[in-house]
């Protein structure tokens, strides 16, 4: 006889509490080998392709695309044995991901089945090759408990047994747990205000199924949408003769009904980032300076670079990996402004390494990869990583680790055809560089009036960390670099 067990989403790191599910891999009935990718989650940080530790067959799914869970809630239900794991299990589930219509077979899982590998009913368990929070590599088998064949066994009919049996009332004086194990039943009920003591559960032993709650929403959208008797309405029958002597009344045009207020959740990359930015505006005391720089000289080097043949000849160098290697030249003459504060301790923390973080747009919204060990690296290389890390961004492939770790941040706005702004710093970073278009105007370049490449720079930072002197020699070093390219040399 096959065992059921219950993978639950685990602890995908960097302090991460819930994610939602994007996309499937697995459907119900499918054969999963142990490690295999199951679903594909969107986390505050990245999109993660979660592996799950046990073989077999896949019994239920807990939750649609789109739906958020906690770390901790069900993923899916998997059917272990040397026989079962061969044979794809019917359930009474269609396969549309909702899960709740496994809950007798997620019930006979105890809550410590998501810990270890899952074995053969003979022998011993084997050990998932992935370290998942929760669930270890080697960890001894869980509690099992044999699944009720007729469970394992319920066809697909079933749904239409649940829905026929949905809103059959159960008496106000019931008390007790109510017979609900998914979560995500519960929630449906508590979105329409439905008490679940008051339906009768289709499933074994009296669960009630999202089919069950799903009925009763409908009945009662059904009641209120009820249409008004035709016998309410009076027909008031004119004379001809009246009507063909008075004037006839303009029609009175009903005004247009307002559109629906939108309300769009907080979550997952939108709400990681609007999170950040309120802590970043209510803890640090931000200023912002800026300054306009001749970019010309840095953009004939640019070319120059990028147009050499034979042995100097390598990949194109960016705009924003030349500007990210001024920064770190610049940071290692104003450590000041690579820290971070602590605020329990009271002390301001100066930071060896420059880990450079650079803003990035995406269709999932803004994210700011880091490229590691900025400062030991030059111009060619940070470019390198810099269009490696934009890909996986702009794929949804970017780790955790990736996204977090920054000491400070570039920001290229000019992509958007702005000149200036005022960024607001990554928290806990304490200052970001920010880089506008470059365009060309009117410039005094020699005592004449010509025509250059003109960018505006814009640097903020925290005031607790340096004063208004640091920040404007920072920032004039900076524009001195793109103003005259040959300063680099010193520091290379």
């Amino acid at each position: 006889m096959p065992q059921v067990f219950e993978f639950k989403l685990p602890d995908l790191g960097e302090g991460l509490t819930e994610a939602e599910i994007v996309r499937w891999l697995v459907e119900v009935g499918d054969v999963v080998a142990i490690d295999q990718p199951v679903v594909e989650v969107e986390t505050a940080k990245a999109m993660v392709e979660v592996p799950c530790p046990y073989g077999g067959v896949v019994t239920a799914r807990f939750g649609e695309e789109g739906t958020e869970l906690p770390v901790g809630a069900p993923l899916l239900t998997v059917a272990v044995g040397s026989e079962g794991a061969l044979e794809p299990v019917g359930l009474a589930d269609s396969g549309s991901g909702s899960g709740a219509e496994a809950g007798a077979v997620g019930s006979a899982v105890g809550p410590g089945a998501g810990s270890g590998g899952a074995g053969s009913g003979a022998g011993e368990a084997e050990a998932s090759g992935n370290v998942l929070v929760g669930y270890g590599t080697g960890a001894p088998v869980a509690r099992r408990r044999r699944v009720r064949p007729e469970a394992m066994a319920a066809p697909v009919a079933a749904h239409v047994t649940a829905t026929a049996a949905v809103s059959a009332a159960v008496p106000d004086t019931v008390q007790g747990p109510v017979a609900v194990v998914s979560p995500l039943v519960r929630k449906l009920a508590r979105q329409h205000g439905l008490d679940l003591r008051q339906l009768a559960g289709s499933g074994p032993d009296g669960l009630i199924l999202r089919a069950d709650v799903e009925s009763a929403i409908r009945a009662l959208t059904e009641g209120a949408a009820a249409p008004t008797p035709a016998s309410a309405v009076a027909a008031v029958s004119v004379p001809e003769s009246v009507s063909a002597v008075q004037p006839s009344v303009p029609s009175v045009a009903r005004p247009a009904a307002s559109p629906a207020v939108e309300r769009i959740p907080l979550r997952g990359v939108r709400g990681a980032v609007a999170d950040k930015l309120a802590r970043s505006r209510q803890e640090i005391p931000d200023a912002t300076c800026w300054v306009d720089a001749d970019a010309t000289e840095l953009m004939v080097a640019r070319s120059a670079m990028n147009s050499a043949g034979g042995p100097a000849a390598g990949p194109k160098v960016s705009v924003l990996a030349l500007l990210a290697r001024i920064c770190t030249a610049a940071l290692a003459r104003f450590p000041e402004l690579n820290s971070t504060v602590d605020l329990e301790a009271r002390e301001i923390v100066r930071l060896p390494e420059v880990h450079l973080g650079f803003a990035a747009q995406t269709e999932r919204g803004l994210v700011v990869p880091v490229v590691r060990d900025a400062q030991a690296r030059n111009a060619e290389s940070i470019g390198a990583e810099i269009a490696r890390l934009t890909e996986a961004a702009r794929t949804g492939r970017l780790t955790p680790a990736e996204l977090t770790g920054g000491t400070f941040t570039l920001n290229n706005y000019g992509v958007f055809g702005v000149d200036g702004s005022t960024p607001i710093i990554n928290h806990p970073e304490a200052a970001m560089l920010g880089v506008g278009r470059i365009v060309p105007k009117p410039w005094v370049h020699e005592g004449e009036l010509a025509v250059r490449q003109v960018v505006q720079l814009s640097l903020t930072f925290d005031h607790r960390v340096c004063d208004g002197g640091t920040a404007g020699g920072f920032l004039r070093y900076v524009a001195d670099c793109v103003e005259q390219p040959a300063v680099l040399l010193r520091t290379l």
